[in-house]
């Protein structure tokens, strides 16, 4: 059985392209919870992107649906947009410092 953490560092392997940047550093993976279909581990991440007309929305969830599989059976990504991203409260301290954001 998969943990949520497990799940969590294969998505952190996926980065925004435009901003070359982790999506879990980001903030963009908000939850990540299991269920048993038949026996089989399947996963349900909810995320969201930095904003609603991001460019690279297809592939960024292309590749979060890639990266969760190295971790459970089955996997499914919603696209959430609440809570809205704000990088200021979901990014790590890393990520805003790259993104020049000071507090």
């Amino acid at each position: 059985m998969s943990t949520k953490e497990e799940v969590m560092t294969a998505l952190d392997e996926v980065e925004d392209p435009e901003l070359s940047l982790s999506i879990v550093e980001l903030g963009l993976v908000y939850d990540v919870r299991f269920e048993d279909k038949d026996g089989v581990q399947h996963a349900e991440v909810d995320m969201t992107l930095t904003s609603p007309g991001c460019p690279a929305a297809a592939e960024i969830m292309a590749a979060a649906h890639r990266a969760a599989l190295n971790a459970v059976e089955s996997v499914h990504i919603n696209l959430v947009w609440s809570p809205r991203w704000d990088p200021k409260v979901h990014a790590s301290e890393d990520a805003r410092m790259d993104m020049g954001i000071w507090d």
